[in-house]
């Protein structure tokens, strides 16, 4: 099933292989034929000192030599084209599919493993497509006809190779099992590999504020070893072969000249009696074609060994179902942005223990704004990842306006609803592009409209590019705050039926926090606005306050209400306040 997937991507290249295999076998024939027109110069040529014949058999020769490096490049071009045209078919199927994917299914890969699948392993795949339609082929043919050929020449010497061969090829099967689950080990350590070099360039503040960069070094140092080992390992056993084959060329070498030499004097070099010089020399290159494709073949099959742990994890992730997708003929369109949990639960994995959410019940009308307050581990990032379908409910159903979330097509429902993160990232770009990332039709005027609500003018103003001032690669040149305010600006140009604010005003002063909230309030009256925070005064002017603890909702009022009926609301305030 997992080599399946990889046919339409085959498919579009069918062309180019085709044309590939046509060339490499003319290629292959002109270059068989060398050998007996050589043998035919030297007998007839050379031996006999009749120029005519040296003359003819010469330029035939040279022709056979020029058709033989013609078609062996058009051959190259044909496969490298279709080798690099697959790549980057399957290259863009990984992606497409990556995007589909939900949460869950990104975590069961990790993003290292997706990195290296999207890159080492597609190139392995990529090698080996390519070896195949021209290596391959080529290789198997010179074999075989190498053979034939032998057989037509001398049936003794034919019989000595035709011994060899199967000893030849088991023994490197034999040595390549071995070597099989090093390579394998080794592509596992190269996404740990990915991982650790991810992982702490994303976090070099935090390694530097720790003064960690030892460990860090240690880790990658394990890691590299690990690498190193296997890599080592599975080398060493491949390596084998070199001996082994040295030693068959020259077992045959020695028995074809002891056996040939003895067959040219018997016969007086004549060839109606046995063997000739000429014949002599074109088995010995025969033999040696046979055995220098015997050992490309070799070569291949560690390709293929190789590949093939890379080509069953890119098909893993091909075949992968997306954990949330369309159903059939789904609704296109979004009423408003009212909001309904109609006995939700939830838990991340189907083999969990615990659930994050219980029971969740609770109505939002279009147009609200409504806060979200509770301690860490509550749940209130999960029950506002399950609104935009991030992930799916465990059971109970979720309505946006009227409508079943799975009853929607997932690009409408994620278009209507907009989330700014308490982790905010910025592109690499311009101030302009990263806003536009929510809306890439926004004009100047929508674009200082947002940022007005946002409170992200003023430092705007102050750049001397403004819109056009350039962003580093992770807005490493903006502030925690400066990039809070951006990324609130970006969702509100996405104008959205629904915003959620996941803590995303943690890293501003409360003053522009409040006039955050007021722009929203009184700019986006038809927007349903969720606002999750730590502190109460970010949401005490919420129409509607949604406290929650260990994954359940313990109270849905205003906040005068929640001060005098919820002794947990009343005691984050106390404490707050205090």
């Amino acid at each position: 099933m997992i080599f399946g997937v990889f046919k339409s991507s085959i498919k579009k290249v069918k062309k180019e292989s085709i044309l590939s295999m046509v060339c490499v076998v003319f290629e292959s024939a002109f270059e068989i034929i060398v050998p007996l027109m050589m043998a035919r110069l030297i007998d007839f040529g050379i031996e006999k000192n009749n120029m005519s014949e040296i003359t003819k058999y010469g330029l035939i020769i040279i022709v056979l030599v020029i058709l033989e490096a013609l078609f062996g490049c058009l051959c190259a071009v044909f496969a490298i084209k279709a080798s690099t045209v697959f790549a980057k078919d399957l290259r863009s199927r990984l992606f497409e599919k990556i995007q589909t994917f939900a949460f869950a299914n990104i975590d069961k890969f990790s993003t290292g493993s997706l990195v290296t699948r999207s890159t080492t392993d597609i190139t392995n795949v990529q090698r080996s497509f390519q070896m195949l339609i021209r290596g391959a082929i080529r290789a198997i043919g010179m074999t075989i006809f190498s053979l034939i050929l032998t057989y037509t020449i001398y049936t003794k010497l034919a019989i000595i190779f035709t011994c060899m061969m199967p000893v030849v090829v088991a023994s490197f099967v034999l040595i390549s099992k071995f070597a099989e689950p090093y390579f394998e080990k080794m592509f596992d350590a190269f996404d740990k590999l990915n991982n650790v070099m991810s992982e702490n360039i994303h976090n070099m503040r935090v390694v530097k504020t720790f003064n960690r960069e030892d460990y860090e070094l240690d880790k990658m140092k394990k890691t590299s070893d690990d690498i190193y080992g296997y890599s080592v390992k599975a080398e060493t056993h491949v390596a084998l072969w070199d001996p082994f084959m040295n030693i068959s060329m020259y077992i045959i070498l020695i028995l074809i000249s002891w056996i040939g030499a003895k067959a040219i004097i018997a016969s007086g070099n004549n060839p109606a009696l046995g063997l000739t010089t000429g014949q002599l020399m074109s088995l010995i290159t025969y033999g040696m074609q046979m055995l220098m494709s015997l050992m490309f073949i070799s070569m291949i099959y560690v390709m293929l060994v190789i590949s093939r742990a890379s080509i069953e994890r890119v098909g893993e992730v091909l075949i992968e179902d997306a954990k949330i997708k369309n159903k059939e003929n789904p609704i296109k369109d979004i009423v408003d942005g009212s909001i309904e949990f109609d006995n939700v639960s939830f838990k991340y994995s189907e083999n969990a223990k615990n659930r994050v959410l219980k029971d969740i019940s609770l109505k939002i009308n279009s147009g609200e704004m409504i806060g979200i307050i509770g301690g860490t581990g509550s749940g209130k990032s999960s029950l506002v990842n399950l609104i935009p379908r991030l992930y799916d409910v465990s059971s109970g159903k979720i309505m946006v306006g009227g409508q079943d979330v799975k009853d929607y097509d997932l690009e409408i429902l994620r278009g209507a609803i907009g989330i700014v993160l308490q982790k905010n990232v910025l592109f690499s770009g311009t101030i302009a592009s990263n806003l536009r990332f929510g809306n890439e039709y926004a004009t100047i005027d929508e674009m200082k409209e947002a940022c007005e609500i946002a409170c992200a003018m003023d430092f705007i103003n102050e750049k001397e590019d403004g819109f056009d001032t350039k962003v580093e690669q992770g807005g490493t040149n903006f502030s925690g705050g400066q990039k809070q305010r951006l990324s609130i600006a970006r969702t509100i140009l996405k104008k959205p039926k629904i915003i959620i604010f996941d803590d995303s005003t943690s890293a501003v002063d409360t003053k522009t926090d409040a006039h955050i909230r007021d722009g929203l309030k009184n700019k986006l009256k038809n927007t349903t606005k969720i606002i999750i925070s730590q502190r109460i005064i970010s949401i005490k002017e919420c129409d509607r306050i949604i406290v929650m603890d260990n994954g359940s909702i313990v109270a849905f009022d205003t906040h005068e209400s929640l001060l005098n009926n919820c002794k947990l609301y009343k005691d984050i305030y106390d404490i707050q306040n205090s």
